[in-house]
């Protein structure tokens, strides 16, 4: 099963927008940092703005920008703009009743998969972008 990287990519991009020191960024320079085609920039960059991280500027020298400092997003927000669901998915199809196991296996997991998903969030909801930033800094230095 595929598994999305649409949260590192997202997060790539505002790193190279935060980066990009307030002058808009397009689409073509950032897909190629991430190695990817410019629509798949374009969708993440629709979904951020849609959240309120990123906005655009149209035209000649135009471009994405922040909607607002780094130090101002969590990742958490960043993922719930850019991902689908959960961390976790249950069967696409629902388990045979007929199986003792099949029957009773989705309440089975339930608590432990909504346990991940509080622990998964917490943990992206106490850091910014801007740690990210901080971090990128770091190794960069070696």
């Amino acid at each position: 099963m595929p598994v999305s990287s649409r949260f590192a990519v997202a997060i790539h991009i505002l790193a190279l927008l935060e980066s990009g020191a307030g002058e808009p960024v397009t689409s073509e320079w950032i897909a190629r940092s991430v190695n990817t085609n410019p629509a798949v920039i374009r969708r993440i960059l629709s979904m951020l703005a849609r959240a309120g991280i990123t906005t655009s500027r149209l035209g000649t020298g135009g471009g994405a920008l922040l909607a607002r400092p780094v130090s101002q997003v969590t990742l958490l927000e960043v993922y719930r703009a850019v991902e689908e669901g959960g961390l976790f998915a249950l069967h696409n199809e629902p388990p045979s009743q007929a199986c003792p196991i099949g029957r009773h296996i989705q309440t089975a997991l339930d608590g432990a998969i909504c346990a991940a998903q509080r622990a998964l969030e917490k943990e992206l909801d106490e850091r910014t972008v801007a740690d990210v930033m901080g971090e990128l800094e770091e190794v960069a230095r070696g």
